[in-house]
């Protein structure tokens, strides 16, 4: 164990972070995410968090790491397909919530993909961290910045 760390971020969570540089991004996906192809297209870490919700993987990584300073939009979101454009997404204005915690930008620092781009910028991704996130639309990218 150690201190100042959330307990909710395993040796292995910790190690991919750790090794993320500057520009990096990591993939949370909700627990219908294709975690497991989109990390085997792209060659990316797959890391398992099942129990685990998004909203408090978010706020966890965020005490770690910082979001990329450098471009506009280091938090994106999945948009919801035109046959979903009703349904109500609560968990996306959860995420601005903590984000504004730890990033001055707050809801500013967040963009969204169409659903099929934001599939290929998972397979860009450092590492797919799969979730047990039961809200759809629930998937999320950061893109680390630097630590000063």
């Amino acid at each position: 164990m150690l201190k100042n760390i959330p307990p909710i971020l395993s040796p292995e969570l910790l190690k991919v972070l750790a090794e993320m540089g500057h520009g990096d991004r990591i993939c949370i996906g909700d627990g219908n995410f294709p975690g497991k192809s989109m990390a085997q297209a792209g060659g990316a870490i797959l890391v398992r968090a099942d129990g685990h919700g998004v909203p408090e993987l978010l706020d966890a990584i965020m005490q770690v790491i910082p979001l990329d300073a450098y471009v506009a939009t280091p938090a994106m979101t999945m948009e919801p397909m035109e046959c979903d454009k009703d349904l109500d997404i609560p968990v996306v204005e959860e995420y601005k919530q903590i984000v504004a915690k730890y990033d001055e930008r707050g809801a500013a620092a967040f963009g969204t993909y169409e659903r099929f781009e934001f599939y290929e910028q998972a397979k860009g991704c450092c590492c797919i961290l799969q979730s047990g996130e039961t809200s759809i639309y629930a998937n999320l990218i950061l893109q680390k910045g630097v630590i000063k």
